[in-house]
């Protein structure tokens, strides 16, 4: 059985149990807008009164979750419909979060990237450019931490869009607001 078909399996199986994400405000950058029940992330226009500390990104518009994971499986969806740029995906405990940083797995990260409404990146090394015949409302990530699986899914469809191959947070970019575009923020749902 494939890596492709294993993290299929686990990620419809995983699909009715949806883990609890909530955003890390000490991670946040200070553009980042954080809803208060810690679901949502959007991008503002000034900097936020939030105060520095060595967790905070400072040039990369991230922020982490809340929950970290260096075992087992689990499974999160994010809401990224009216999105025309986002990034998510799961980063090590270690990665920098200060400056600028390239988003591959050598730096930590397992990300799938839109820009520009219909440019798809997944990170790797080097990156890898694909497309979509759907544009997905809201993207499943499976994490199989034995296996070293990270897949990327699109729930509405229920396809596959990325497999890549780990203490792992899931995490979050709303992307450039692109002078009002791209205003929505990313929602961590709940259930579908």
């Amino acid at each position: 059985m494939s890596y492709l078909s294993i993290g299929l399996k686990w990620a419809q199986k995983f699909a009715g149990t949806v883990l609890e994400v909530t955003l890390d405000p000490d991670t946040a950058n200070r553009y980042l807008i954080l809803s208060d029940d810690g679901k949502q992330v959007s991008l503002g226009d000034i900097k936020q009164d939030v105060p520095e500390n060595p967790k905070r990104f400072d040039v990369g518009l991230c922020v982490l979750a809340k929950q970290g994971f260096s075992s087992g499986r689990f499974y999160y969806e994010v809401q990224v419909k009216g999105k025309t740029e986002w990034s998510l995906g799961v980063a090590r405990e270690s990665i920098n979060r200060k400056g600028k940083f390239i988003y591959t797995p050598v730096n930590g990260f397992w990300a799938v990237i839109l820009r520009n409404d219909n440019q798809y990146t997944a990170c790797e090394s080097p990156m890898l450019s694909f497309s979509l015949k759907v544009k997905p409302e809201i993207v499943g990530v499976f994490v199989d931490y034995e296996e070293g699986l990270v897949s990327f899914y699109d729930v509405g469809s229920r396809s596959h869009i990325y497999l890549s191959t780990l203490k792992l947070y899931p995490y979050f970019n709303p992307g450039l607001n692109n002078e009002g575009r791209n205003s929505n923020p990313l929602i961590i749902t709940s259930s579908h």
